[in-house]
This record gives structure tokens, sequence and C-alpha cells, in this order.
């Protein structure tokens, strides 16, 4: 589901940046519209004033109806006459106006004109909304993103950190069972050659780990552990934390590749990079849910959604390793710090995730 809601928020932003691109006008068609305005506003201002004055002297019966309709027609006219020609002394500003939009049109390079661009990949959907994507390479140094992960989460124990697939485990691993996106800025360390750039963003990640067969979680006498279902036929149970956390990164571009802009060379972020990302992240738990559902003689289906109070850390801190080409991104996450304390009587305790952006939405 919220992988849903994720997508229909993404086209219903690219949808919205492109009806905006629709209302930028060329400068110079905004001056002179507003130059037109301004005389036409000047003139019928001083009209007014001139019929004022013909309204004036027929209250007081200084002209008959005739002449106050005769003079107000030669007013009018006069306006007009005076309108017209100094909106044509304008035209020449509208006609170059024209020639430069025509020439924009036909001759402009592509990565210059104000875009929204989407694509689908091996990695999922990718976006760039309402991107100015100017000549000058500098301005691609430069990013706010959305992504957004799916992860494969899986519990070791602090002597094999990378036992991801510890058969030991008090639960299943599975390829798919988690999610995480986050709002980042990215920018360059050090000059605009440099291969490094660092990431800052704020986000959520959505853990979940399923017991194994016949088996869910039970929070009894202050402690936390994984038992069989005594209570029916189970179908299905996961238990679910959910974090807001910091993540930040620094990306090494493997492959650099470089362009001249005004005499000065640039890093062109435009090209597909080779890059490896290494950082690290911090989490604070805002929620810990256990979900069971099962059949009894008495009900086909009952659900239970029971707030886990104990057993669960309320901080993590871990670092990430990950590999990308273009926008195919791949990464390993590891909990420096146990998800399970001291209450929780569970065999692994430290969550391991392996990944990939599905979701890349660049602003």
């Amino acid at each position: 589901m919220r992988t849903k809601l994720i997508l229909m928020a993404a086209v219903m932003a690219f949808t919205y940046g492109a009806a905006q691109e629709k209302q930028n006008v060329n400068p110079q068609i905004k001056i002179y519209s507003k130059k037109i305005d301004s005389i036409v506003v000047s003139e019928k201002s001083k009209m007014n004033a001139e019929l004022d004055m013909i309204d004036k002297d027929f209250k007081d019966k200084k002209i008959t109806s005739e002449e106050k309709q005769k003079q107000r027609t030669e007013i009018a006219s006069k306006y007009q006459q005076t309108i017209n020609e100094k909106v044509d002394a304008q035209q020449s500003e509208l006609q170059s106006a024209t020639k430069e939009m025509v020439k924009n049109a036909v001759f402009m390079d592509r990565d210059s004109i104000h875009k929204n661009e989407m694509w689908v990949g091996l990695n999922g959907l990718n976006m760039k909304l309402g991107q100015r994507r100017k000549t000058n390479p500098m301005h691609s140094l430069k990013t706010v993103e959305l992504s957004v992960s799916m992860m494969g989460t899986g519990l070791t124990s602090k002597n094999q950190p990378f036992n991801f697939y510890d058969k030991n485990s008090d639960t299943r691993n599975t390829i798919i069972n988690s999610s995480q996106m986050a709002l980042r800025y990215e920018g360059q360390v050090g000059g605009f050659k440099s291969p490094v750039f660092y990431r800052v963003g704020l986000g959520m990640r959505f853990d979940q780990y399923v017991p194994k067969y016949g088996k869910v979680f039970k929070q009894e006498d202050n402690n936390l552990f994984v038992d069989d279902f005594d209570r029916g036929n189970l179908k299905k149970t996961q238990f679910n934390n959910t974090y807001l956390y910091v993540p930040v990164d620094l990306r090494f571009v493997l492959n650099p590749k470089y362009v001249e802009y005004n005499g000065v060379e640039y890093l062109d972020n435009k090209k597909k990079q080779l890059s490896l990302v290494m950082g690290v992240y911090g989490g604070v738990k805002i929620g810990s849910v256990n979900y069971i559902k099962y059949s009894n003689e008495n009900s086909r289906r009952i659900v239970e959604r029971e707030r886990i109070m104990q057993g669960v850390n309320d901080f993590i801190i871990g670092g990430k390793f990950g590999i990308s080409y273009g926008s195919l991104k791949v990464f390993v996450q590891k909990d420096f710090t146990p998800v399970f304390n001291d209450s929780a009587l569970l065999k692994n305790k430290y969550g391991v995730q392996i990944g990939i952006e599905f979701v890349n939405i660049i602003f």
C-alpha cells in the first residue's frame, strides 16, 4: 500500500510539473504585454476625465443631448486612434520577442529546455521534475531528490554480522520484506572537477520481521520472544518496526567525465556514472506493532494488531555501502547497534538489509 501511494504521488507531481511548464512565457512577451496594458490604462483614464467634463456640462445645461453624444463620440475616436498609434510603435518589440521564441524552439539544445522526464528501468521508476537543465553544468552538481528503496531485512548475531541467511535465526530470510524512503540533498565536495559528493537526508524506514512457520512474536512478563501459535489456524503474521532516520552518505564517482563551459572545466553529472556510496545513518523508533491474522472455530478471520512495549531499542545507528551505475543503485546496510535489547529472547538481534532503489525523483 505504501508503494502504491508513493507512485501515485510521483505521477501527480510529474503531471503538475508539466502543467506548470506550459505557464512559462518568453520574458520579452511579458514586458510587451505590460507596456500595452499600461498604454491602454493611461489613455482610458484621460478619456474618462474628458467624458466626465462633458457629462458635467450636460448636467449644468451648457450643452444639449445631441451635442453631448457628438462630443463623446469624437473623444472616443480620438483616444482610440492614440492607443492604436502607441501600440503600433511597440510592434518592433513584439516582433523581436517572437523571433527569439522561434529561434529557441528550433535551435535550443534539448538539455536547456524546462521539462520533466520519467523513465522506467530495471531499478523501477525514475523521474526528473521541473528542472531547468541549463547549459551551465554547474547546476547539475547540486540536486534534491526523493528516493524509495525495497529491501530484504534479516537478523544476524554480533559475532557474525553479515550472516544474512542464518538458519538459526528466529525469523525467516525473505528477499523483499522492508522499505525506506528519504528526501535528500546532494552537493559536490571540493572544486567543480571533484569526483566526491555528499548527501544528507531525512526519511522513514519500515522494517518487517516474519517468524518461522507456525510461530509468532509474543510479549509476556516484560520479555519479547518467538513461540508457537496455539489459538487457531495462523494465516499471516509480521513484526513491524518504523523509524524516522537521517542518512549521511559520500558518493565517489569512479569514471568521471568532464565538460568545459566558458573556459571552466566541470565534472559532467548528466552522464552515466559508476559510483561507490559509503555512509552512516541514525534512526529513532516511532513504533513497533505485532500483526497476527488467524482463524478458529468461532471465526474465519481474526486480525490482531498489538503494540510492542518492550524488547525493542529506541535508537539505531548503522552503516551503508552501495554501488550505482546511472539510475541503477544497489546497497547493503548494517545496523551497528542491536534492533532488539536484552528483554528480547532472540538468538539474533542485529539488523542487516540488502536493497535496491526502485524510485528516484530528482526535483
